[in-house]
């Protein structure tokens, strides 16, 4: 069941999302997200609260598996997100850059203890997030139980990035507003469960 308000005949009523949809080879399209995500790893992660209500909160991405696709988050395992995704462990990871660059994620998340894991990702900026309480276990290092890893396992990804400069993706859309044509700026690409489980399977 879908949405619709509108009846445009045989024009299409979505002219953007026509125009910049592309559809490359598997490697190409997981290789520009992943670059995507290198070059801004600060993120909002949304999870569904216990009341199903979402929250959504800034992340910065720890670490990256499978060939880039599963993403790693430090954690306080007493916090809110944690609570969220003991209970529901539906999760979005959103990027968006200030030139209208995007990538949405939407996977399952998975809450990791075990200390070699943490230890391998470990940063000691994570001291100042955590706090040291001053009892010689919970001080904020790579020992204390508080620190966590989520693992989020990607099921599908979208993204729109920029195919053109910032100026030529300027020009783009000025001369969309002026003749109501849908400006040719970004790379729109969707990353369906059936290609990320292929590209996982490489890993």
């Amino acid at each position: 069941m879908s949405f619709s308000n509108a009846d445009t005949g045989s024009k299409p009523a979505d002219p953007y999302t026509q125009k910049n949809i592309q559809e490359p080879d598997l490697k190409t399209k997981v290789e520009d997200l992943v670059g995507f995500i290198d070059k801004h790893k600060y993120c909002m992660m949304t999870t569904v609260m216990e009341n199903g209500m979402l929250a959504s909160r800034a992340m910065a991405v720890a670490g990256k598996e499978a060939h880039g696709v599963d993403l790693l988050f430090h954690t306080n395992t007493e916090s809110g997100k944690t609570d969220d995704l003991a209970h529901d462990k539906d999760i979005n990871i959103a990027f968006q850059t200030q030139s209208g660059e995007w990538a949405s994620i939407s996977g399952r998340a998975y809450i990791e203890t075990d200390r070699a894991i943490v230890k391998k990702y470990y940063s000691p900026s994570l001291k100042a997030w955590i706090g040291d309480l001053g009892d010689g276990t919970h001080d904020g290092g790579p020992d204390d139980p508080r620190i966590g890893i989520i693992r989020v396992k990607t099921a599908t990804a979208q993204y729109a990035i920029s195919n053109k400069t910032q100026v030529g993706g300027l020009v783009e859309f000025a001369k969309g507003v002026v003749t109501g044509e849908s400006p040719e700026v970004n790379k729109l690409r969707y990353l369906s469960e059936q290609e990320i489980q292929q590209w996982r399977s490489t890993a």
